[in-house]
C-alpha cells in the first residue's frame, strides 16, 4: 500500500546555494516520502562550490544538481512550494510567485565566507527537517 511521494519545490534567485542545498536535504531527510527540486527565477547556471562543500561536510552530495529555471516547472504539480530568500533580494524574490506556499527568510551566502554558508545551511536544516516531518505524517 504505498502512497506516493510528497513533491516539493524550494526556489531562490540564483538556484546556486540556498534551494539546493533545501532540495539536498528534504530528498536526504525524505527517504522517498519526499522528493524536493529546487529552481531559481533568475539562475545562474551553476551550483556554488562552497554550497556543495558544506553539505559535502555532513555527508550530502549535491554534485549531480542543477541550477535551473522555475519556469521548467508546473508549480500546481508540487505539495508545497517555498521560496528562500531574504530583504538583500526581495526585489527577484519568488515569495510572491504564483504557488509559493512557504517563504523562508534565509540569507543568501554567496560572497561571504564558509563560515556564512554553514550558518545559512543550519538554518535550511531545520526549516526542512520540520516541512519533511510535516509533509511525511500527510503521506
Amino acid at each position: 500500500m504505498g502512497s506516493k511521494p510528497k513533491l516539493v519545490l524550494f526556489v531562490c534567485v540564483g538556484n546556486s546555494c540556498r534551494s539546493q542545498m533545501a532540495e539536498g536535504f528534504a530528498n536526504h531527510y525524505g527517504q522517498g516520502k519526499v522528493v524536493a527540486f529546487s529552481a531559481g527565477t533568475m539562475p545562474s547556471g551553476k551550483v556554488h562550490p562552497l554550497a556543495i562543500q558544506a553539505m559535502r561536510e555532513l555527508g550530502i552530495d549535491i554534485t549531480h544538481q542543477t541550477s535551473k529555471s522555475v519556469q521548467e516547472f508546473d508549480l500546481t504539480q508540487f505539495d508545497a512550494v517555498v521560496s528562500l530568500c531574504d530583504a538583500r533580494t526581495d526585489e527577484f524574490c519568488p515569495a510572491t510567485y504564483m504557488g509559493v506556499q512557504e517563504h523562508w527568510n534565509i540569507p543568501d551566502p554567496i560572497g561571504l565566507p564558509m563560515d556564512e554558508f554553514r550558518r545559512v545551511r543550519a538554518m535550511i536544516e531545520q526549516r526542512v527537517r520540520e516541512l519533511v516531518e510535516r509533509l511525511s505524517r500527510d503521506a
